[in-house]
C-alpha cells in the first residue's frame, strides 16, 4: 500500500511540475479576466457553458474507462497505410494573389484563406501530433504540407475556433507570431497566445455574436456546442465557437468543433446563405456525440446553415477517434447525396474557389490504393 500511494504522489507531482513549467499548455485565466468574463451570457460559476448541459462530467472510474478503451481498441484502417500527399503552393503566387476568394486546405481544420485581398490562416495547426509534447500522441497523417510554414507570406489574420491541441498548437504560433499582424480568437483563448509571445493589442477576443471588421471584411464569432481546456483543471476556462467571414461578395461559415444542434439554424437565418460551410466531420463516436457531430449530421447541418455547398473537416489528419480514416468522408458523402446537399472534397493543397467552383474539380482521392 505505501508503494502504490508513493508511485501515485509521484505522478501527480510529475504532473504538475509537467503542466507548470512546460510552455506548450498555454496561459492561464487571471481572476481579474474571470470578473470580466461574467459579463458573458456563456460563462456561468467559473466556467464557460454550452446552451445545453454539455458536455457531461465524467467520474474518474468514468475518464479511466474511456481512456482504456481508447487505447487498447485497435481500429482497423485506423490511419493511411502511407504518408498523405499535399499538393505544393508556390509561396510567391500566394503572397501575390490578387484573384477571387480561394482556400487551401492544409489537413484537419487548418485552411490559407485569401479573400479581399487578405491572407488569413483558420485554426492553423502544423504540429507533427496533437498533443502538449511529442512523445504523447500519433504523428499527422502528412509528413509535407502544401506549403511550409516558413514559406508562408504575411498574414493579415489568424483566427482560433477554440484552444484544443489539434486546432491550437504551440510549435506554430511561434512561428507565424512575427509575421502575423492580428489574432481573432473566442473569449479566454488569447490568453495562451500572449504566454507565447503574442502582443495583447494583436490580440481581439470576442463573445458569442459579436462582431469585428478586417477593413471591408465582417467577422463574426458565432456559437459551437463543444469544450476547452489545455490540462484537466482548465476545462470551460476559454470559450469555443464557430465563425462567418463575410466580404461584400462571399460568405463562408467556418464551424470549428461543434456537436449537432439548432444553433446551425440559428446561424443560417442570420447569416445566410453560405457560398461555403466548412462542417466539422470526424474523431466522433458515440459516447461523445454531444461534442462531435456523426457524419449524417454534418449532412444535416449543411441544410441548417443554409449552405450551398459544405466541406466536411477535421479529418484526414489525426487519429483521435475509435473510426477508421476514411468513414467520415465516406458517410458524409452518403448522407449529402440523399439529403441533396452539394459536397466538395479538395486533397491537401488543392485550390478551392469560394464562388465558382464546380462538383466536377473533385475526386474520391481518399479511396486510393495507397492510402488503403
Amino acid at each position: 500500500m505505501i508503494t502504490l500511494v508513493s508511485i501515485i504522489a509521484l505522478l501527480v507531482i510529475a504532473y504538475l511540475l509537467f503542466t507548470s513549467f512546460y510552455p506548450s499548455f498555454g496561459g492561464a485565466i487571471s481572476k481579474e479576466q474571470k470578473l470580466i468574463y461574467q459579463n458573458s451570457k456563456q460563462y456561468n460559476d467559473g466556467k464557460f457553458r454550452n446552451i445545453h448541459p454539455v458536455p457531461k462530467d465524467l467520474s474518474f472510474s468514468e475518464t479511466m474507462s474511456l481512456t482504456y478503451k481508447f487505447f487498447t481498441t485497435k481500429v482497423p484502417n485506423a490511419r493511411p497505410k502511407s504518408d498523405l500527399i499535399a499538393t505544393k503552393l508556390d509561396s510567391t503566387s500566394i503572397a501575390n494573389y490578387k484573384g477571387e476568394a480561394r482556400m487551401f486546405w492544409f489537413g484537419h481544420s487548418s485552411f490559407l484563406l485569401q479573400i479581399d485581398g487578405k491572407t488569413i490562416l483558420l485554426d492553423p495547426m502544423f504540429g507533427k501530433v496533437a498533443a502538449p509534447h511529442p512523445l504523447l500522441g500519433a504523428n499527422r497523417f502528412n509528413k509535407e504540407f502544401p506549403l511550409q510554414i516558413e514559406q508562408l507570406p504575411k498574414i493579415d489574420a489568424v483566427i482560433y475556433s477554440h484552444d484544443h491541441y489539434d486546432h491550437l498548437d504551440y510549435e506554430t504560433v511561434l512561428k507565424i507570431k512575427a509575421k502575423t499582424k492580428h489574432f481573432y480568437t473566442p473569449l479566454g483563448v488569447g490568453e495562451h497566445l500572449k504566454a507565447w509571445g503574442v502582443s495583447n493589442e494583436n490580440i481581439t477576443e470576442l463573445d458569442w455574436w459579436e462582431t469585428t471588421q478586417i477593413d471591408h471584411l465582417n467577422l463574426v464569432c458565432t456559437p459551437a456546442q463543444h469544450f476547452s481546456g489545455r490540462k484537466l483543471n482548465t476545462n470551460q476556462s476559454t470559450l469555443w465557437s464557430s465563425w462567418v467571414i463575410q466580404s461584400d461578395t462571399e460568405n463562408i461559415y467556418f464551424s470549428g468543433d461543434s456537436g449537432y444542434a439548432e444553433h446551425f439554424k440559428e446561424i443560417g437565418e442570420k447569416y445566410g446563405p453560405f457560398d461555403l460551410a466548412l462542417l466539422e466531420c470526424g474523431q466522433y463516436n458515440e459516447m461523445w456525440s454531444d461534442i462531435h457531430m456523426m457524419p449524417e449530421e454534418t449532412a444535416q447541418a449543411g441544410l441548417d446553415i443554409n449552405a450551398k455547398r459544405i466541406m466536411p473537416i477535421h479529418w484526414g489528419g489525426f487519429k483521435l477517434a475509435l473510426h477508421s480514416w476514411t468513414d467520415p468522408i465516406n458517410r458524409v458523402q452518403a448522407k449529402a447525396k440523399i439529403l441533396g446537399v452539394d459536397i466538395i472534397t479538395p486533397q491537401l493543397g488543392q485550390e478551392i474557389l469560394i464562388k465558382h467552383d464546380t462538383l466536377s474539380n473533385y475526386t474520391n482521392w481518399w479511396q486510393k490504393e495507397a492510402y488503403n
